[in-house]
């Protein structure tokens, strides 16, 4: 089994990790990153066709209070664009009544997405990376201990460095991953306690011709009390030539098959849309508890964002070596992209004061 020797390894090819690969460059160090999937950029996924509106699947706004994303995306100069949301909003309180247009209150906080798609953040970062820094398709089994660092071993390479930094949300460390030795009893605690931001989440999208929804007498932005759609947005591309709507789907039907949730949200936008609804070009979903990647069942009843940002996960375990990062684990803003990239360049500052 090939065995690969760096000065740093990151767990995770999403956005902590990328961020912090990409702030490591000026270090003069060999850092290889470790990616379970085929694929870069983790809770980051957008799903691109030809002609069409990107939609998100995975991470999507980002707000003006999330500074060092801003200045992120920035140095690597991608624009970002304020998401529709209108004057009006369908709002659907109760089953027993028909849904209403009602009037929006002015946004003074609006959210924004990233032009070209949320990936764009992924592939930029990516970018500047060296091509064999990257390993796809390597499950990491366990980490081991050694004298002069710690073992990462995976189903077909050996990975070893006096540091690792994990990037996966923790409680998903804890249960997919061996770690020798065993963690502080109070962090195993901590760890099966801790939230997995959008693990339990369902995304769903459709794709159309015409923006229809723009109607005076209707609305893209969908509230919704009875669901099985609680939210729904307008998803154009930031040049207002290709049409979506994006919204969320009632993690209760992760179980089902893809076209019997297909069937659900078709019924709940005909309601609104009518006919129109029918003319979708295609449908796209991202169902992340079925992810193994992202998510994995917890012991006991688990709150949005329970735990996150917890103290315990600011210092490095195992004598210094092991970091655990991740968006879950920021001290600001934990679960978001803010929090990913704040996570990585806490990391970063740590590894640069221990370098000297």
């Amino acid at each position: 089994m090939e065995t690969i020797k760096s000065d740093l390894i990151i767990i995770g090819a999403g956005l902590t990790g990328l961020t912090l690969a990409y702030l490591l460059r000026a270090q003069n160090l060999q850092v290889s990153i470790v990616e379970a999937r085929d694929r870069l950029g983790g809770r980051i996924l957008t799903s691109y066709e030809d002609g069409n509106a990107p939609i998100e699947m995975g991470a999507t706004w980002l707000g003006s209070k999330h500074t060092e994303l801003n200045a992120l995306l920035q140095e690597l100069g991608l624009a970002v664009f304020e998401q529709i949301l209108g004057q009006k909003a369908i709002y659907e309180p109760i089953s027993t009544s028909p849904h209403q247009l009602v009037t929006l209150p002015p946004n003074n906080e609006p959210s924004f997405r990233i032009k070209g798609g949320t990936s764009t953040l992924i592939q930029s970062l990516a970018s500047t990376l060296k091509a064999n820094q990257i390993h796809l398709n390597q499950v990491v089994q366990s980490i081991q201990a050694l004298d002069s660092g710690l073992e990462v071993s995976c189903s077909n390479q050996v990975f070893r460095a006096p540091i690792v930094v994990s990037t996966l949300p923790p409680h998903l460390l804890l249960t997919r991953i061996k770690l020798m030795p065993e963690l502080p009893s109070s962090l195993i605690s901590l760890m099966k306690q801790t939230h997995t931001w959008m693990g339990e989440s369902i995304k769903v999208g459709l794709r159309f011709a015409a923006p229809f929804w723009r109607k005076p007498d209707s609305s893209g932005t969908i509230f919704s009390n009875v669901g099985p759609i609680p939210e729904m947005y307008d998803h154009a591309d930031f040049e207002d030539q290709s049409y979506a709507l994006k919204g969320f789907l009632n993690g209760a039907y992760y179980s089902m098959s893809k076209a019997d949730r297909l069937k659900l949200v078709l019924m709940q936008l005909r309601k609104y849309y009518g006919k129109d609804v029918e003319q979708y070009l295609e449908y796209e979903e991202a169902v992340w508890r079925t992810e193994p990647f992202t998510y994995a069942p917890y012991e006991g009843h688990v709150l949005p964002h329970q735990n996150n940002g917890h103290r315990l996960y600011h210092s490095p375990y195992l004598n210094g070596k092991l970091f655990i990062a991740g968006a879950e684990t920021a001290a600001q803003f934990p679960g978001y992209m803010e929090g990913a990239v704040r996570s990585a360049q806490h990391v970063y500052d740590t590894i640069k004061a221990q370098l000297g």
